[in-house]
């Protein structure tokens, strides 16, 4: 064999390998964004995998204890329960009426046992309300 056959064989191996190891890791990394809407209807399905399930804060429903935290998700008049045992703490921005994505697995319980959670004030977002400023 010549060498650059025998090269580029060896250049398909190693991008093949490659290629088969980044399919694995995203398929093992792939997370799905559902309403509770979805996760509901997905029924005994949606148990232990890993989800991602977004909606807001409900008003205090946010309860610290030790270092697990509960609260509430509610999306058009469905609610679901959240248990937040992650090692990063939360977001500033994590308080009642807030948007949050939790990300982690539905027990078989019905609760919601999120490993992360991002959150963001939807205030924060709103456009700038336009009309005259006075100046004193």
């Amino acid at each position: 064999m010549s060498k650059n056959l025998k090269f580029g064989l060896l250049a398909a191996v190693i991008l093949g390998t490659l290629g088969w190891l980044a399919a694995g890791g995203v398929e093992q990394t792939a997370t799905y964004y559902k309403e509770i809407a979805e996760i509901q209807k997905m029924g005994n399905d949606s148990v232990d995998k890993r989800l991602r399930v977004g909606g807001d804060i409900k008003a205090n429903s946010i309860v610290r204890e030790g270092n697990k935290v509960h609260f509430t998700l509610i999306q058009n008049n469905l609610t679901l329960n959240v248990v937040y045992a992650g090692s990063d703490p939360l977001p500033d921005t994590f308080k009642d009426g807030s948007q949050a994505v939790a990300d982690g697995k539905l027990a078989s319980d019905g609760v919601f046992h999120a490993t992360k959670v991002q959150a963001k004030c939807a205030s924060k977002y709103e456009a700038k309300p336009t009309g005259s400023v006075t100046r004193g």
